[in-house]
């Protein structure tokens, strides 16, 4: 055992004097006032303390493209779309790398799925779980992951903000061991979804309600936090937290971006490859033809 320290000593030295005495009872009586609590201690009836959080888009900015394809995969395999509906998912998803959302995109991938799910019970949808994740785990980015645990081992709480479902926000977050997902809400009766939704769609201010609800039951300051997405229709988002960081931005964002001041990632490689291939497309196809009329120009100059 440890020795006391010398001052505690002295003070044991002189239990029994009668100012020691006095000194006990003093104590003794403030022990028994209701205001006797220290200044330093938090009361068990306050609200605990707000925080900073960091708040990331799903497609594209965790994971490369969309995980909605590998939904529609799923569901395809399962028997609840048609293989024309698939192919038209995958281009979608297709354009949906190379130039990001479009409110009319959104709004009809929201209608399709509604459309889809409507009867479809809750546990078989659940069942799709594994093979969505066996399409969308090895799609994330590495870089993206560490910054969210960075977070966390700050000791800020780290949530996934999607368009996507509840349940896929809820999977996702589950598996990559974050806070908590929050996705958009569809109605479920006796075990099924209705095919209506149950909340905002998690689109434009639809995610930062979302988010303000969270921030309110898990006393998180949003003015403090930070908020990850690729999309220009992320924008309430990002103008929602203080540090706003952009992840593949589309055209519009990245524009915003560098007007704000904000931080941009770069991570798709997709996108710049085929736009490479696309320059090297039109330079190829501009030296055929300049080519052929010049073939043309020294024919007609052979015949004069």
């Amino acid at each position: 055992m440890s020795a006391l320290p010398s001052e505690n000593l002295a003070d044991r030295s002189e239990i029994g004097q009668p100012a020691t005495r006095a000194g006990a009872h003093d104590q003794d009586a403030a022990l028994t006032r209701p205001d006797a609590r220290q200044k330093d201690q938090p009361d068990p009836l306050d609200p605990p303390p707000s925080r900073a959080a960091a708040f990331f888009d799903l497609d594209r900015t965790l994971m490369a493209g969309s995980s909605g394809v590998f939904f529609a995969r799923a569901a395809y395999e399962a028997g609840m779309i048609s293989r024309r509906r698939l192919l038209g998912d995958l281009w979608q998803n297709l354009r949906f790398r190379l130039r990001g959302s479009t409110d009319n995109w959104a709004d009809a991938v929201r209608v399709r799925v509604g459309e889809m799910l409507a009867g479809v019970a809750v546990r078989d949808l659940q069942r799709m779980s594994p093979r969505v994740l066996a399409g969308v785990l090895p799609r994330l980015y590495p870089q993206m992951l560490e910054r969210a645990y960075a977070h966390q081992d700050a000791g800020r709480p780290v949530y996934i903000v999607t368009a996507a479902s509840q349940e896929m926000a809820d999977l996702m977050a589950h598996v990559l061991v974050f806070d908590g997902g929050i996705g958009s809400r569809l109605e479920i009766r006796d075990g099924r979804y209705t095919g209506r939704a149950d909340g905002p769609f998690n689109y434009r201010e639809g995610k930062v309600l979302s988010m303000r609800d969270v921030a309110e039951r898990d006393s998180i300051d949003l003015a403090a936090s930070y908020a990850y997405s690729d999309s220009e229709s992320d924008l309430p988002m990002l103008r929602a937290v203080r540090h706003a960081v952009v992840v593949n931005p589309d055209a519009t964002l990245r524009r915003i971006a560098l007007e704000e001041g904000w931080e941009v990632i770069e991570l798709d490689r997709l996108g710049r490859r085929l736009k490479v291939l696309a320059a090297l497309g039109a330079g190829t196809a501009l030296a055929s033809l300049g080519r052929v009329r010049w073939g043309r120009r020294a024919r007609d100059d052979a015949r004069a």
